[in-house]
């Protein structure tokens, strides 16, 4: 496997076949309704308009088997040090240690754009998903209680955080 920065030329549809699978099988994603490659042209223009990475694992033969990203946590400008991410693994690659890597190079990522706060929204159910996080230094910051309703039942979200050390001088506005 090698990490790579996706680009929206290279990687735009098999994003969109990893994302739709987890629409249709997993709770990693709260979406009814599988997404179109209409939809990938906006997602990565607001990756590129506010410099958020969208790194990838690709195999040696060149398949995409996960990518990882990150975006606003909130829309107002106090949070501008806060990003919230999320880590997609095709349902074949996973339990092989690459959503460690990816979160691992998010965060040094996150570490160089001067980012204070990540936050991972996660399916409190997802024990898999939270002992990773944990496992990298991420902390429990709540959970907010039939947040969402997919397959014929209420979903607790969990929030994980981790608090890096920069950026060295926040400022205002």
């Amino acid at each position: 496997m090698r990490l790579i920065h996706c680009t929206e030329a290279e990687h735009a549809l098999a994003i969109l076949t990893i994302f739709n699978e987890a629409i249709a099988t997993s709770t990693a994603l709260w979406d009814y309704h599988a997404r179109t490659p209409e939809s990938m042209v906006g997602w990565f223009a607001t990756k590129r308009q506010h410099g958020y990475p969208v790194i990838g694992l690709e195999t040696d033969s060149g398949e995409l088997a996960a990518f990882a990203s990150y975006g606003s946590f909130r829309a107002w400008p106090a949070y501008k040090y806060t990003v919230e991410h999320s880590i997609y693994v095709q349902r074949e690659h996973r339990g092989k240690g690459l959503g460690r890597q990816l979160l691992q190079r998010l965060v040094a990522e996150a570490r160089e754009r001067e980012v204070h706060v990540m936050v991972g929204g996660i399916d409190a159910t997802n024990a898999a998903s939270i002992a990773l996080h944990r496992q990298l230094g991420f902390e429990h910051a709540g959970t907010v209680r039939q947040a969402g309703f997919k397959f014929g039942r209420w979903l607790d979200l969990a929030f994980y955080q981790r608090t890096l050390d920069t950026p060295a001088e926040p400022v205002d506005g």
